[in-house]
């Protein structure tokens, strides 16, 4: 009976020691597939798509700041290197999050390269992906503070340009009242006056126009054009002031070149050219203005005889307000918007225009445009 006994009692035992051993294995089993699942590099289900798919740059960083998958993005703004983030301050966001768990979005500048000291501001937010990793996107918006500067620039750049004969007609204004007596004087200051107030009257004109021309539905009813007849109304609307200075404006023969476009937007842009031929070329001198074609591209060229763009400020001629002989532009009325609106109206066209001038001999400046019935891109307005 006892040996029965200890027969059932050795086969208790030996179950209960088998069954630890199962116990055992079935929890390092587990923990063995925890540690591979926190050892793994793999990116969660559907982010590597995201990643891909988003136009943000797209990260997804583990806890020693490793980068597990990365987008092109991300690359190209210098996020990573050698498979790490190396930004620090969004290094430091990545830790916060992983500190606090809350999201963060904050916006990071950071050099565009090694060299000069341009800068590429980035909206950048960070969150938890899971338990383990971190997901950070990060949005260029260096454009919008591109805009914003233009856009002070070019308020401050109006404010200077209209301050200047608005202050002129007040002085004139009030040096009117004390010289009544004197027909002389007021007929002289009254002159003065018209002067200004025809400038002021042209800065705002031309700053209207050049807003029209921003706008993406400029060339909404476009049609095709014969250059011909530009040139010719462009002439007739600059012939008064050069005969009266002796200046010969002279037109090659008619080629009948077509584009498509706006017909009065092409006249102001050949006009423009052709009226500061005039302005800055001497008296009894020749200004052509031709149209050529080949191969697709029409031409309109308007070449003067007058005093010359400097080299270093022929890349500037066509930006807003720009003046190459400040002093002679305000005598002669000029505002520094002209070739600013040829440049707009061309470019909304499809075209390009191209300068060349050396001091003392002249300038011509060259009007490209697809000719019609050329397979071009649809016009569409500048980006500013």
């Amino acid at each position: 009976m006892e040996t029965g006994w200890l027969v059932l009692l050795s086969l208790a035992l030996g179950l209960v020691i088998g069954a630890g051993f199962v116990i055992l294995l079935h929890v390092a089993e587990r923990r063995g597939n925890n540690a591979v699942t926190v050892a793994s590099t793999a990116v969660p289900d559907g982010v590597d798509q995201v990643i891909d798919a988003v136009e943000s740059a797209g990260l997804v960083i583990d806890p020693s700041n490793n980068v597990v998958k990365a987008s092109s993005a991300a690359y190209g703004f210098g996020l990573v290197a050698n498979g790490m983030l190396v930004r620090q301050e969004i290094i430091d966001m990545v830790a916060e999050v992983q500190r606090e768990g809350e999201p963060i979005v904050r916006e990071v500048v950071i050099a565009r390269g090694p060299f000069g000291d341009a800068n590429v501001h980035l909206d950048v937010r960070a969150a938890r992906l899971g338990s383990r990793y971190t997901l950070v996107l990060a949005d260029d918006v260096t454009e919008s503070y591109r805009l914003e500067e233009m856009r002070r620039d070019f308020i401050a750049n109006i404010s200077h340009e209209l301050k200047t004969p608005i202050g002129a007609i007040a002085l004139l204004a009030e040096a009117l009242e004390p010289a009544s007596d004197d027909p002389e004087q007021v007929r002289r200051f009254a002159k003065r006056m018209g002067t200004e107030a025809a400038r002021l009257s042209q800065i705002t004109r031309e700053i209207i126009e050049l807003s029209r021309l921003q706008a993406t539905d400029v060339l909404a009813e476009a049609k095709r054009v014969d250059l011909d007849a530009i040139v010719s109304s462009a002439v007739d609307q600059n012939h008064v002031v050069a005969d009266a200075r002796g200046m010969t404006l002279a037109v090659g023969g008619s080629k009948h070149v077509h584009v498509v476009g706006d017909e009065a937007l092409l006249t102001l842009a050949v006009n423009n050219l052709v009226a500061n031929a005039v302005q800055y070329s001497p008296d009894n001198s020749r200004i052509g203005i031709g149209v050529h074609h080949d191969d697709g591209v029409a031409e309109v060229v308007v070449t003067d005889q007058g005093i010359g763009i400097p080299e270093e400020d022929l890349p500037r001629v066509f930006e807003r307000f720009f003046r190459v002989d400040q002093a002679r532009s305000r005598n002669t009325g000029g505002t520094g918007l002209g070739l600013s609106i040829v440049k707009h109206i061309v470019q909304n066209h499809g075209g390009d225009i191209r300068a060349w001038s050396h001091i003392g001999q002249g300038s011509t400046f060259t009007i490209r445009l697809p000719e019609a019935g050329t397979t071009t891109a649809a016009p569409q307005g500048e980006k500013r």
